[in-house]
């Protein structure tokens, strides 16, 4: 089915991970131009940017002038940015319930989840205002609908991304783009380098419990969602809505074992 990108300038944060390298290689397919946000993965970025033709930015994202200079360098490179996936995240592996939580840990987590994808959105949404039309794609997470136990700075910053930012945005861009749209992926356990050394066999068999799919996401499931919903083609009467890519989780057990 035409998704209506090729040609389209499109920005994927975090494009050097698991999730962002499937979001960037699945929106080149498509024949969209991909500029490819990174932070530290320079090589892997570089690397991607070659095979798919994109270029590879570096920025840190919690930082202002650096966002701003991010978008403003991916305009030039891409000749005008018609959707943004706001992939970058950052999930601490440490199990720390809230009685042991730092607030060094907490700020930090909040600040390169929630910070950053508002730095993130703001930016976009300023090229937006400008051109008059735009897509966003924000990516959250299970741990912001069910909860994480060990995990709760990150499950406050999902679900602050993928409720409450997400629910406001997709108001505010039609007040400078009328059929600008802003929707939400939410991934479930997915094999990626955030993951890496988390998914072995039994805890795989335990989690899988809540899921009627009793698998792990590939990082390409949850791309396939993000480009449908940044495509005006797919999903252009699509916003504010939150598409959970998790083989149908729930907050129960589902099976016996």
């Amino acid at each position: 089915m035409e998704t209506g990108l090729a040609g389209k300038g499109v920005l994927v944060t975090g494009g050097a991970g698991g999730i962002g390298s499937a979001c960037v290689r699945t929106f080149a397919a498509e024949g969209a131009r991909v500029a490819i946000h990174y932070r530290t993965s320079r090589d892997h970025a570089e690397e991607l940017a070659r095979e798919t033709g994109g270029v590879a930015l570096q920025a840190d994202l919690t930082v202002e002038d650096e966002v701003a200079s991010l978008f403003e360098a991916a305009e030039r490179a891409l000749g005008g940015i018609a959707a943004c996936a706001a992939v970058a995240g950052v999930w601490p592996r440490e199990d720390e319930p809230v009685w042991n939580l730092p607030l060094e840990r907490w700020e930090a987590t909040l600040r390169a989840n929630l910070t950053a994808t508002f730095l993130t959105a703001r930016a976009f949404l300023r090229l937006v205002e400008r051109s008059g039309h735009g897509s966003l794609v924000l990516v959250g997470s299970t741990a912001g609908r069910f909860g994480e136990a060990g995990h709760a700075d990150y499950a406050a910053a999902k679900a602050a991304i993928q409720v409450g930012l997400l629910l406001s945005l997709k108001n505010e861009i039609v007040r400078v783009a009328p059929r600008g749209r802003v929707n939400a992926v939410a991934p479930g356990w997915t094999y990626s380098p955030m993951t890496r050394g988390e998914l072995d066999e039994e805890l795989v068999t335990r989690l899988s419990r809540t899921m009627a799919l009793r698998k792990v996401a590939q990082a390409e499931d949850v791309a396939r969602a993000v480009v449908v919903l940044a495509s005006d083609e797919l999903s252009g009467h699509v916003t504010g809505e939150l598409v959970t890519v998790a083989g149908g989780m729930e907050g129960r057990t589902v099976h016996e074992g």
